[in-house]
């Protein structure tokens, strides 16, 4: 796993999405423009977490996160996306 200079604070996590799909199950190609954004990812890096809630994800985690949620960040040509724990919805 690559190391990333960024170091979420609190509850946030660093997370490295999933590449979109580029084909559907039947074997027909998606074009870039239908493409749907992904909502899973590996967590990349993890804040401290609160006084009283200490994160329950940890580095190297596969999650599920809601379509909508956290936001994007561009670091060394690579792109993230940055999300309070709450915006995780299951550890896969």
């Amino acid at each position: 796993m690559t190391q990333v200079n960024v170091r979420p604070l609190a509850d946030r996590v660093l997370i490295k999405p999933a590449e979109a799909e580029q084909k559907t199950a039947g074997g027909i190609i998606i074009p870039d423009t239908a493409k749907e954004k992904p909502q899973r990812g590996t967590v990349v890096a993890v804040g401290t977490g609160k006084k009283d809630e200490p994160l329950t994800v940890k580095v190297g985690d596969l999650v599920l996160y809601g379509k909508y949620a956290g936001t994007e960040i561009t670091v060394d040509g690579n792109d993230y996306l940055i999300m309070r724990e709450s915006d995780i919805v299951a550890i896969i």
